[in-house]
């Protein structure tokens, strides 16, 4: 009898990985490769989110002006909310993927129980018969004899038939294990976003005390923006009047103005055009404002029937958004339609919109580095959009990433 008790050890096993569940989110995808495209999509995200915050960082010791110390320590605190952003897309993608793996497992053990619940049934009951029970009814004894027998001939054969049970059994502890380190590795995610937002928030709290000598002429700027904002009969004729701006502001900049006389006339001569002006190629380091999937892409047909300028990015739930580029920041606020939006110029006459901001953190003549903050995105499932152009044409954001 103790063979078929050590094989009654399946029963347990098979009712408590059934009965097992892990504290886990609800699946945000249906199809297994979708969910795999997400996670390979996370990853590539944060590794490139955690380059370039180590850049940043390294370039922030480097500097020598506070000012300069400061944005660059800004943008890199950014670049690690949204590394530990698309950390946490990537730990719920691989418990989704678990979560699927796990269902199908308990399928396929359900389907098999019934048959062995039914033979250790048969098992037990004849377990719990005492032998001189048996002796006292005519030929059970023989039955009892030839039962056991039989068991004999037949365990190994049930052993080998459920040898792909055990496995099964053995791949279900496997998947627990790792629902657990990835539910580790949410949790760790989580605790380092929320302790980077606080530190962005600080530095951006000292950042605002900082400039608030500065504040009466951006406040001028910004409310010329806002009733440009008003005046303008759609986001297209508001970026041409901030573009005229723009070129109004450079004309003056070029004006002369009185100079002194240098000690050594020649070096004073007039030299050539600053190369940042004259360049035609994308600004610098060009980037992503927020991660996420890409759901509308660039000259794709809009429900309207319009025809879309830029891409359209589904980030995560107040997902941390940055600048493209580095440059000089037109205009940000509310917009009809758009939510909040920001639009930063660039060197060479290019211009980023971003616009379905839930807030901002800029203001209007702030100098951004490449990857400051501009704000953040909504909450429930936002929709962040990027608008690239140069010289007032649209241009596919995609095709400038560096």
């Amino acid at each position: 009898m103790s063979r078929p008790r050590a094989f009654l050890i399946i029963v347990p096993i098979l009712a408590s990985l059934a009965a097992a569940g892990l504290a886990q989110r609800d699946a945000a995808f249906v199809q297994p490769a979708e969910t795999r495209a997400a996670l390979a999509r996370a990853q590539a995200q944060a590794a490139e989110a955690e380059r370039r915050s180590v850049r940043l960082e390294r370039e922030a010791r480097a500097a020598t002006e506070a000012a300069e110390k400061t944005a660059r320590e800004a943008a890199a605190l950014a670049a690690r909310i949204q590394q530990a952003e698309a950390g946490i897309d990537a730990a719920e993608a691989r418990l989704s993927l678990i979560d699927g793996q796990r269902g199908q497992l308990e399928r396929r053990l359900a389907e098999r129980r019934e048959p062995l619940l039914r033979l250790t049934a048969a098992l037990q009951k004849l377990a719990r018969r005492p032998v001189a029970l048996s002796a006292l009814r005519p030929g059970s004894l023989r039955e009892t004899v030839y039962l056991s027998a039989m068991l004999e001939t037949t365990m190994p054969e049930v052993r080998r038939r459920t040898s792909a049970l055990r496995a099964e059994i053995d791949r279900g502890r496997r998947l627990e294990r790792e629902a657990r380190q990835a539910l580790a590795a949410l949790r760790t995610n989580e605790d380092e976003l929320a302790d980077r937002r606080q530190r962005l928030a600080a530095l951006e709290t000292r950042q605002r005390l900082a400039s608030r000598q500065a504040n009466s002429a951006s406040a001028r700027e910004s409310e010329r923006a806002l009733a440009m904002a008003e005046e303008a009969r759609d986001l297209d004729a508001l970026v041409e009047q901030l573009d005229e701006a723009a070129g109004l502001r450079a004309d003056l900049a070029a004006l002369p103005g009185p100079v002194l006389r240098p000690a050594q006339p020649r070096i004073a001569e007039v030299g050539e055009t600053a190369p940042s002006a004259l360049s035609t190629g994308a600004p610098e380091g060009y980037q992503l404002p927020v991660s996420g999937r890409t759901v509308t892409g660039f000259g794709s047909v809009l429900g309207t029937g319009l025809v879309s300028k830029g891409i359209a990015i589904a980030p995560r739930s107040g997902a941390q958004v940055v600048t493209p580029a580095g440059g000089r920041v037109a205009f940000a606020g509310p917009y009809r339609g758009y939510g909040r939006i920001v639009i930063v110029e660039h060197d060479g006459g290019w211009v980023s919109l971003v616009t379905g901001l839930a807030r901002t953190d800029v203001a209007v003549g702030d100098m951004l580095v490449g990857g400051a903050p501009l704000g953040v995105a909504g909450a429930g499932t936002p929709l962040i959009n990027l608008e690239l152009r140069r010289n007032g044409k649209p241009v596919n954001p995609l095709d400038q990433l560096r």
